[in-house]
């Protein structure tokens, strides 16, 4: 990838903007750096997703992280379908939210789908959506790519929640009402 003279950070590819580029790549150094030792200490383990967009009818199956590392297309094909699927923003996903979601995926099986009802939220979608329900956190994990809202077919929604709490890896909350589960990459704590 072609440089600054002056030593500067990388010049992003065509048809990307600065900011994007560089927002991109300080996810991708977090996300490296936050890793779980788990992902760093089994280097021939592969971590795999199988989900739907509830919303925009996407299908996703993919491994994200193989032989002791991520992999760039496939994150970006996770971004994607994780976006905001009301203004169509996208924000790089916590790696450890990936990490964390492989482990749930792992619990109900790959071949059953993860169905998403909420990943990415932009700031001006949360607030809107804040206006109109009282369970919408201000400072919502959603828009920082850290929170993701599911639920799996054929498991109990009740299942899905005790599932995920047992993987202790942040924040679990049961919606009976609306039948999904969200999980966060905050600290440890369920309700």
């Amino acid at each position: 990838m072609p440089e600054h003279s002056t030593g500067s950070a990388p010049i992003p590819p065509a048809g990307l903007d600065r900011r994007r580029f560089l927002n991109g790549c300080a996810a991708l150094a977090t996300g490296a750096l936050l890793a779980p030792a788990v992902l760093r200490a089994a280097p021939h383990d592969a971590y795999h997703l199988n989900l739907l967009n509830l919303h925009t009818d996407e299908r996703l199956n993919v491994t994200f992280w193989a032989d002791g590392a991520f992999d760039p297309d496939a994150l970006g094909r996770i971004d994607h379908l994780l976006r905001d699927h009301r203004s169509d923003e996208q924000h790089p996903i916590d790696r450890a939210l990936l990490h964390l979601l492989h482990r749930l995926q792992e619990q109900v099986g790959r071949h059953r789908e993860i169905h998403v009802i909420s990943g990415y939220r932009s700031p001006k979608t949360n607030a809107m959506l804040r206006r109109v329900s009282n369970g919408v956190a201000k400072r919502s994990f959603h828009t920082q790519g850290r929170a993701i809202d599911v639920r799996v077919p054929q498991v109990a929604t009740q299942q899905l929640y005790e599932l995920a709490r047992n993987l202790r890896g942040g924040g679990v909350g049961l919606y009976r009402k609306s039948a999904f589960v969200h999980l966060d990459t905050g600290r440890v704590r369920s309700w």
